[in-house]
This record gives C-alpha cells, sequence and structure tokens, in this order.
C-alpha cells in the first residue's frame, strides 16, 4: 500500500503503532514509515524507523521479516551517500532470506547496483530474481524486476531490450491497483522513447506521468532528472536548468535522498553548460563529483567528470592535462558500456586538435567517429562531428563537407520528427557546430556559389515546411480559451488604476505553461527531403536586375554573399558582434524619435546607419545597382532597420530569414477572390483614423450584427492567418457577428471592429484572404516568443492561434509596435508572429522592428494601401510611401522602422 496510496499506508502504519501490536507487526509498520519518509520525507527519519523495524524482526524471530527489512535498510542507507553500510546489510539480507523473500532481496539490491551504475551485478541479480517472482505468481514484484531490468537496459544503450521488458511489465501493471507503479511504468515508456529518440512521445509520457504522481502526491526527483534529460535534447536547457536547480532546493528543504541530490546536480551541470553557463556548470559538477565519490557511485562519477572537463573547455581551459583527462574519461565510460563514450573522445580529440596534437587528435576522434552508424540521432551526430574534424585535421575539404552533409541530414531527420516549431528551430543548435565546419570548408575549397549554399543549408530550417497542425485536442483548446479570458481580465485590471492582478496572472502562466506543455508533445510529419537549395535557380529567378544580399558569419566576422546578374561574389564586412551593438544604438535612437521633442537625435540615427552599413555590407554596397535589393541577415540581426541604410533607403528592399524562403515565397500564387479583411482591436490611440480612411477608400461592407462600420487604429499591431478549414466549428465564437468567410461583393474588405473582434472570428475571417491589415496593440514575448500577440475583443491571438490555420493570408500588414521582433534560438532560428506565418503560406508581410509614432503611422499606412491599389508589391509601395512622408524627424523615424518581408 506505500506505493498505491502513500498517504493512507502511513496513517494506517501510525494507527498500528498506536494500538501496541506484536513485534511482527510493528516491524511492518516501522518498516512502512521508514520507506515513506525515506521516498517523500526525511531520510533520517527513515534510517531510524528501518534500524527499528530491524531489530523488531529479529525479536519477533523472523527471519523472513528480517531480510525483508535489512533490504529496505540497504536501499535508504545507499540513497543516503552510506554505500559500505548499505550493500553490508543487503548481504546479511540475502543469507537471512531464502525463497520468496531472498527474490525481493536480490531485486532490490539490483535496483542499489543500478543506482551505484555497477549495471552488470544489477543485471545478475535480477536475472536470479525474475524466474522466482514468477513461480510464486507474485505479479507486483515480478512487474518492478522487469522494469528495473528494462532501465538498466536503456543504461547500457539496449532500447529494443528495455522496450519489450517495459511493454512486458506494464502488462502486468494492468492487473493491479499499483497506482504508483502505474506511473512509474509511464514515466519509463517516456525513457524508453527518449532514449529512441522519440522527444514528443517522451515529453507526452512524462508528463502523464507527473500528472498521475500528483494525484499520489507522490515526489518526482526522477522524473524531474529524466525530463531534464529531454529537455536539454530538444534545446531547452535553460528550462532544464531552471528545474533541476528548483528540484534541488526542494530536497534540500526535507532533506531528502543524497544520491538524488547529485543526480540532480549532475543534470543541472550539464544543462547549464548548454545554456551557455560554463561557470555554473563547474560549480554544479564539481559537487556532483564529490557526492558521487563519497556515495562510491563511479558510473555517475565519471559522467560527472565528463561534463566538469567540458565545463573547464568551454571557459577557455584547453591544455595537455584536459587531453589526457577526456581520453581517460572516455575509457572508462567505454568500459562501462555507456553511450556517452563517443562525447568524451570527441572532447579529447577537439582539444588535442586546438593544442596542435594531430597525431593524438585523430586516435580520439577516430574513437568517437565509430558512433556515426548507429545508435540515436544525437548519437550519430557527435559521430559525424568528429568525421568532420578529422577529415579538417587531414586537410581535405571534401571530407569536411561530407562528413557535415550526412551530420545534418540525421539532424533534418530528426527535427521532422517534432511537430512544434519551436522544437524544431531549437533542435538546430545541434547542428551548428557542422554548420560553421562545412562553411569554413567551402569557402576555402568551392568560393561563393559553395558558401552560399552551406549557409542556405542551416538558415532558417524552420522555416522550410509548415508546422504539425495542433491535433483537434478538446484539453488544449479549453485551456487557450480559458488563458485568453484570464489575459484580458487581466489586462483589464492592470489598466484599470494599475491594479495589480497576481492571482489572474499566477493563473494565466499555469495555462500557458499546460498549452506549450501539450504543444510540444506534437509529432511531426514523416521526413521529406522537400527541395533542395539551388543556386542556380536562385540566379535565375533574381534576373539582371534584382540583388540578392546573404550575409553569412563565419568566425565573428561578416561575409556578405551578392546574388545576381547570374554570379555570386563575396565581399568581407565588419564584426558581427559590432554590427549587434550598432542595431542597438540605433534601436534606441528610433525609440527616442517615435516621440516630438527629438529632432536634434535625427543626425545621430543617420549616422549610426551609415556605421551599420560599412559593417554589414562593406565594399558590396557600392555594386547593389539600382534595382531592388533583397537582404537575407542571420538571426542575430533581425532588429536592424534595413531601410536607414543608406545605399538602401531609397530602393525597393524587402528582407527574408532565407533565400529558400525568398523563392517559395516568389512562387506563392495569391488565393483567387482578392477577399480583403481589416481588423481593428480594442483600446488603440489614434480612434482610428488609418482604418477609418481605408473603409472609405474601398467601400467596405459590414457583416451582419456588427453595427455600423467604424474605423480602426494605427498604432496597434496586426496579425492574422488562414486556412479552410483551418478553425474547427467548435472554436468559432458564439453570436452571428461574424462576417461570412468568402469574397464580399462589390469587392469591399470585411471589416472587423468591437465585439466582432474576437479571436475565433477573426481567425475565420482572416482564412485565405488575399490582403489582411489588423490594427492591434502588439505584444513580443522575449520568454516565451510563441505568446507574442496580438490584442483581440476577447484577449491576446497568439502565435500558437496562428498555427491552428492551413494558410495564412497572402499579404498581412502588421501596423502596430514591434511586430518585427524575434527571439533567436537554435542555430539561426528566428521565432516570432511574424516567422510563424511565412511556412503558412504568407508570401509577404510589412511589420515594424521598433516602437513608432501612432500618429505618424496613418499617413505611411494609407500611402502603403494607395501602392497596393496601384498594382504594387509590398516593397515597392513600401519605398513609395516612405518618400511620400513630410521630412520631419518622426515620420522619417516611423518610415525607417517599418520593414518588408518576404516577396509579394
Amino acid at each position: 500500500m506505500v506505493f498505491a496510496a502513500p498517504g493512507e499506508a502511513l496513517t494506517r502504519a501510525e494507527e498500528l503503532l498506536g494500538a501496541d501490536p506484536s513485534p511482527l507487526h510493528a516491524s511492518v509498520a516501522h518498516q512502512v514509515i521508514g520507506i515513506w519518509q525515506r521516498d517523500f520525507g526525511d531520510t533520517r527519519r527513515a534510517l531510524a524507523h528501518l534500524r527499528r523495524a530491524r531489530d523488531l524482526a529479529a525479536r519477533a524471530e523472523s527471519a523472513e521479516r528480517e531480510a525483508d527489512v535489512l533490504a529496505t535498510l540497504g536501499v535508504a542507507l545507499v540513497h543516503a551517500g552510506r554505500t559500505r553500510a548499505g550493500l553490508e546489510a543487503f548481504e546479511r539480507g540475502v543469507a537471512r532470506g531464502s525463497g520468496h523473500t531472498r527474490a525481493r532481496v536480490l531485486y532490490r539490491r539490483a535496483y542499489v547496483w543500478w543506482v551505484l551504475g555497477r549495471h552488470g551485478e544489477a543485471l545478475e541479480d535480477v536475472r536470479r530474481a525474475i524466474p522466482v517472482l514468477r513461480q510464486v505468481d507474485d505479479v507486483i514484484w515480478t512487474a518492478r524486476a522487469l522494469t528495473l531490468r528494462a532501465t538498466v537496459h536503456l543504461a547500457l544503450g539496449s532500447v529494443e531490450r528495455a522496450e519489450a521488458d517495459f511493454t512486458a511489465a506494464e502488462a502486468l501493471w494492468d492487473t493491479t491497483g499499483q497506482e504508483h507503479d502505474k506511473a512509474d511504468a509511464v514515466e519509463s515508456r517516456g525513457l524508453a522513447a527518449f532514449r529512441s529518440g522519440d522527444v514528443p512521445a517522451a515529453l507526452r509520457l512524462l508528463d502523464e506521468a507527473a500528472e498521475r504522481y500528483a494525484k499520489l502526491g507522490t515526489p518526482t526527483f526522477m522524473l524531474t532528472i529524466r525530463r531534464c534529460e529531454v529537455l536539454m535534447a530538444a534545446g531547452l536547457a535553460t528550462e532544464a536548468l531552471a528545474e533541476a536547480d528548483a528540484a534541488v532546493a526542494a530536497l534540500d528543504g526535507i532533506g531528502g535522498q543524497s544520491t538524488r541530490k547529485a543526480e540532480l546536480l549532475l543534470v543541472a551541470a550539464r544543462a547549464a553548460r548548454l545554456a551557455g553557463e560554463p561557470q555554473t556548470s563547474l560549480a554544479r559538477a564539481a559537487v556532483a563529483v564529490r557526492l558521487f565519490a563519497g556515495q562510491r557511485r563511479t558510473w555517475y562519477e565519471t559522467h560527472a567528470r565528463l561534463v566538469l572537463l567540458e565545463a573547464r573547455v568551454a571557459t577557455g581551459r584547453g591544455s595537455g592535462r584536459l587531453v589526457a583527462d577526456a581520453a581517460a574519461v572516455a575509457e572508462r565510460l567505454a568500459a562501462f558500456g555507456a553511450p556517452a563514450a563517443p562525447e568524451a573522445s570527441l572532447l579529447a580529440g577537439r582539444i588535442a586538435l586546438d593544442l596542435g596534437w594531430t597525431a593524438d587528435a585523430e586516435r580520439h576522434l577516430a574513437v568517437a567517429a565509430r558512433s556515426r552508424h548507429g545508435g540515436p540521432p544525437l548519437a550519430r551526430m557527435t559521430g559525424w562531428a568528429a568525421q568532420a574534424l578529422r577529415a579538417r585535421a587531414a586537410g581535405s575539404a571534401r571530407g569536411v563537407l561530407e562528413a557535415c552533409r550526412r551530420g545534418l541530414d540525421v539532424l533534418d531527420d530528426h527535427r521532422m520528427t517534432l511537430g512544434a516549431s519551436e522544437l524544431r528551430a531549437r533542435a538546430t543548435a545541434q547542428g551548428a557546430e557542422l554548420a560553421a565546419l562545412a562553411q569554413r570548408a567551402s569557402l576555402v575549397s568551392g568560393g561563393p556559389r559553395r558558401l552560399l549554399g552551406w549557409s542556405e543549408r542551416w538558415r532558417a530550417t524552420v522555416l522550410s515546411a509548415p508546422p504539425t497542425r495542433p491535433p483537434a485536442d478538446p484539453v488544449l483548446l479549453t485551456a487557450m480559451t480559458a488563458f485568453r479570458e484570464l489575459a484580458a481580465r487581466a489586462e483589464e485590471a492592470r489598466s484599470d488604476g494599475g491594479r495589480p492582478a497576481p492571482a489572474l496572472e499566477r493563473e494565466q502562466r499555469r495555462l500557458e505553461r499546460e498549452i506549450r506543455s501539450r504543444t510540444l508533445h506534437m509529432r511531426g510529419e514523416a521526413p521529406d527531403d522537400g527541395d533542395r537549395f539551388d543556386v542556380r535557380r536562385l540566379l535565375r529567378r533574381l534576373g539582371d536586375d534584382v540583388r540578392l544580399v546573404e550575409l553569412a558569419v563565419l568566425d565573428g566576422r561578416v561575409q556578405v554573399l551578392l546574388c545576381g546578374q547570374g554570379r555570386v561574389r563575396r565581399f568581407e564586412a565588419g564584426l558581427l558582434a559590432d554590427a549587434e551593438a550598432e542595431a542597438e544604438h540605433v534601436q534606441a535612437g528610433l525609440r527616442r524619435l517615435a516621440h516630438p521633442g527629438a529632432e536634434a537625435r535625427l543626425p545621430l540615427v543617420e549616422a549610426a546607419g551609415a556605421r551599420l552599413q560599412h559593417l554589414l555590407l562593406g565594399p558590396a554596397a557600392a555594386h547593389l545597382g539600382s534595382g531592388p535589393v533583397v537582404v537575407v541577415p542571420p538571426g542575430r540581426l533581425h532588429r536592424v532597420p534595413w531601410a536607414l541604410l543608406p545605399a538602401l533607403r531609397d530602393r525597393v528592399l524587402s528582407v527574408s530569414p532565407s533565400a529558400s524562403s525568398w523563392l517559395r515565397a516568389r512562387d506563392t500564387s495569391p488565393p483567387p477572390g482578392g477577399r480583403q479583411v481589416l481588423v481593428r482591436g480594442p483600446g488603440l490611440a489614434t480612434g482610428g483614423a488609418e482604418i477609418t480612411e481605408l473603409v472609405q477608400r474601398y467601400g467596405a461592407l459590414p457583416g451582419p450584427g456588427t453595427g455600423a462600420v467604424r474605423g480602426g487604429a494605427a498604432g496597434g499591431g496586426s496579425r492574422l492567418g488562414v486556412g479552410d478549414g483551418g478553425v474547427p466549428a467548435s472554436a468559432v465564437g458564439e453570436g452571428s457577428a461574424f462576417v461570412a468567410a468568402g469574397p464580399v461583393p462589390g469587392g469591399g474588405p470585411t471589416v472587423l471592429e468591437e465585439d466582432a473582434a474576437r479571436v475565433p472570428r477573426v481567425l475565420r475571417e482572416l482564412d485565405g484572404a488575399a490582403l489582411a491589415h489588423i490594427a492591434a496593440h502588439g505584444t513580443f514575448r522575449a520568454d516565451s516568443p510563441l505568446f507574442s500577440s496580438l490584442r483581440m475583443a476577447d484577449g491576446p491571438l497568439i502565435v500558437h492561434d496562428f498555427e491552428r490555420l492551413d494558410r495564412s493570408p497572402y499579404r498581412i500588414i502588421l501596423p502596430c509596435c514591434d511586430t518585427a521582433r524575434f527571439a533567436s534560438v537554435g542555430a539561426d532560428e528566428l521565432l516570432g508572429l511574424v516567422t510563424a506565418l511565412l511556412p503558412l503560406g504568407t508570401a509577404g508581410v510589412v511589420a515594424c522592428t521598433a516602437p513608432v509614432n501612432d500618429a505618424a503611422a496613418v499617413p505611411l499606412m494609407l500611402a502603403l494601401h494607395k501602392g497596393l491599389d496601384a498594382g504594387l508589391s509590398l516593397a515597392e509601395a513600401l519605398r513609395d510611401a516612405r518618400a511620400s512622408l513630410p521630412d520631419d524627424a518622426v515620420h522619417q523615424a516611423t518610415g525607417w522602422a517599418f520593414t518588408a518581408f518576404g516577396a509579394a
């Protein structure tokens, strides 16, 4: 009962002790309390109860009872870090017990061997226990033993054997009422899914296990360790670090198991290293090494030493001693049969290469490269990275490119198993080293064309295919509706005298976590090679007039690849770090210029634009010709207002995340019917001047139930998505105020405002539109970019909403501040409002990279629509709209802040 219903078991045991039981029964009660304290409470109290249970069993002269208690005591001692005493208790338990009892003792000793990382001994003890447990038809303990054996197999990399044992164990659990063990079985399947490379399934199963444990009131420290491992593999290292640190604090707070604390510190050290915090990683790993050594857990100690070495290298401490230490760690891990052994060999090879020890590097890298032929995707990538470094050391550019190609193909296949666009984007970080190696090799061996090809190979890959459509999950839909309502109430409370609403905000954050969690569970479509980037095709589409400027970064310096007139030329510009710093200065200047009275800053901003041009374009600025220009920047330069650069200021200018994305936008056809949608959100500052004018110009037709057509405003943001059938009927708002989808008679736009501008109705109307203009307050969430939003009448319209649509509008105008802000994640990926639309069928977006003056945005938007009416593209219309503005500082800054993305 202590596992099936721990709280009830504890109460029953305490009641039994209060009834003056016999020594035999009192021994059982103290053992139950000891187990509860060991797993859910204070280890010191657990040891006291278990020693009392052992003494009472001896008084009762029951050898079987004494053997059973000694096994439980042995587990508690090992978890307390007293390994020698724990193993001695098991020796006495095995000697005292017989038959069925001895099999249970052997199972628990096998568990302890697993905790200690001594997998051979664990398999031997569980091999001896299972036949006896089966013979006496002990279903519960047989299922536990099978689960343990599967877990040991996973630690040794034997996924198929593990899955067979997990399946057999789960079938047995289904015949019992052991709810804790059933939750453990779900957790174990999650671990197996992770080891086989299925990250979405692993997250789903671990979350299900967490829900089961929560119902039982069970602490979940082991689950946290496993979840953190999956989060790190998914590129969510910062979250893993936060979860691990929080678990350590909670464990310390209850005086919990020393063994679990060491494991959590190891996970935290790995997460900190992956999150770019090497000093934090050093601190966590050093403590973990000391704890594991004191606990005599050599397997874990060796893994912790690997992380410690990686953190030291990350702090720039490469030395001959580190080569030797990494090689020794690799040998020990290989002797254990640990899947991490190739990582240690790769580390030793990397350090040796940096020191110029070519022969030593080759030896270690050759060992690491063996993992490229089998195992989970990330293990194979380790092997291909080692192979690429071997080729580089041998001076074989062809070998480097082949290894990088094969490694990135592995990661491509892995990414496509991930349904969530966030996971796809973050997973690309695993390929950053291979992409950089390939770019360097292509620059040496193949010139600008090959460098362009490899720059495209790993740029904005998350945009190469539409995200997996979220399932018709009633729980997810309910959570999104509740989130929207709570967010609207919290915003109302904040705007009503600025009163904070902590309870609403806490619940809003909880719902955000639930939505995100369920979204991360989505599995991607089957891997698809798609269209490979073809430089010749790009040059044909550019023709003689258009120039495409792709910026690649090699060793911190910007390389400008100028494409057009049938050729690709390379120019070297400035340092990326200097360009980023200058871009931040420009952003600060534009923010100041959004307010009247800052005219004196205009020359400073213009001078900063000239410096940015030198850093980003260098000598290429003199070779842009006179035609349109497409800029393809790296993710870290996404906030540059490109129209501010002198060479680009008066041009037809568009920006694209990649050349491939630009080609897809060029090939995207507008939907039939030319339907236009105008949306106005609540609380806008300018009173809707821009929408009012557009309504009068287009002759809009109100939808049934909307009342008189009223204007929107420029100060807000706009956003939209489309897709026939994209929004299920159950998600459409109540009432009849939405305008029926389809062309409006007379060609006028659909207008949604006031109560009609609710999220379900807005999505329904934007579905399949040719042009959408949404004026609404926009919010960018740097902490969680897919919760960036546009404010509608019923709350925020978030990126997750758009991803439910089949196809977003062909052209979108987002006139609010900061709609073109993104989070740069992974290798070179961007997450935000605009990038969510591009894979869904949008060919062109106009959005804002900085705060703007609301009133000044109105004439810009009107002039933009005037150009579109005349048949211009978004980029052409935006160029002409800028030129039509007054030449004062506020209007000039407003024009520079807007950018045309795509090719429509």
